[in-house]
């Protein structure tokens, strides 16, 4: 797309997010061609949010790594966004549904990165990405249906506007994680104490490092690799359940302890 181009697709997908109504699909001429592209129109995107004060970035999200999810969307690939500061809550968030479209809710485990990974010779791997993991936490992604038909937007679009994200609820730091197998550990998520869905780290590409792995070469491949100090969701083992009126949601993973929001 031309430049200007670029600037009228930004405004068109950050209005939602700047109290707007749902964003209907693009002109043909709005449209990413291609993932590629999807991510060069993200930037732009969240400059122009970041400029409306949603405030600096400091982490990110994957979607689309577990066959759940992907069957769910229809897309067979992971894929990246970005996860404002200003949208990052801890431990217990209370919420009002009014600051959402239609906000629903994922199971994930999240890292928090204590070195920089930058690109490497034949690509990262989980044992690359472990070294440079500070702690792990459990954690909600906090997604929006901000769309006017979200199933009739191709996959460079959502894409662009970082892939549902509306924030994360992180819970505790967990540093001495590397004890824990985390192939075989078990995420559950409860609404108002009744279970909702369940997966295993197993789940997320394989391991919930390669998750990491992908998203660290995907990161050095745009020349903006992961930086020490910003965290990374990993993915949801769970399908995502969306929230029509006040609930409490919870997540909890063996070993990594839980996260909770009440959505008023």
């Amino acid at each position: 797309m031309t430049p200007d181009r670029v600037a009228d697709a930004a405004r068109h997908l950050a209005r939602a997010r700047l109290s707007g109504p749902p964003t209907p699909a693009p002109a043909a001429a709005l449209v990413p061609d291609g993932v590629a592209e999807g991510y060069a129109l993200q930037r732009a995107v969240n400059a122009v949010l970041e400029a409306a004060g949603f405030g600096p970035r400091t982490g990110h999200k994957i979607g689309c790594t577990t066959p759940v999810m992907q069957a769910y969307l229809g897309i067979p690939h992971p894929c990246a966004g970005e996860v404002f500061a200003s949208t990052v809550h801890e431990g217990a968030a209370e919420l009002p549904l009014s600051r959402f479209h239609r906000v629903g809710v994922e199971c994930e485990i999240a890292a928090r990165l204590g070195q920089d990974l930058p690109a490497r010779s034949g690509g990262h791997d989980r044992d690359s990405v472990a070294a440079a993991v500070d702690c792990l936490m459990a954690g909600i992604e906090l997604v929006d249906d901000r769309y006017a038909d979200y199933a009739a937007l191709p996959a460079p679009v959502l894409i662009a506007d970082d892939f549902f994200n509306a924030g994360v609820v992180l819970g505790s730091a967990v540093p001495d994680w590397r004890g824990l197998d985390l192939a075989t550990i078990e995420g559950v998520m409860t609404v108002d104490g009744a279970e909702a869905g369940r997966g295993r780290g197993a789940d997320i590409l394989g391991h919930p490092l390669s998750a990491l792995a992908w998203l660290a070469d995907h990161r050095a491949a745009l020349g903006l690799p992961l930086r020490a100090g910003e965290f990374v969701m990993l993915g949801s083992v769970v399908k995502t359940v969306w929230i029509e009126a006040p609930a409490r949601v919870e997540i909890r993973f063996e070993g990594l302890g839980e996260a909770s929001v009440t959505f008023t």
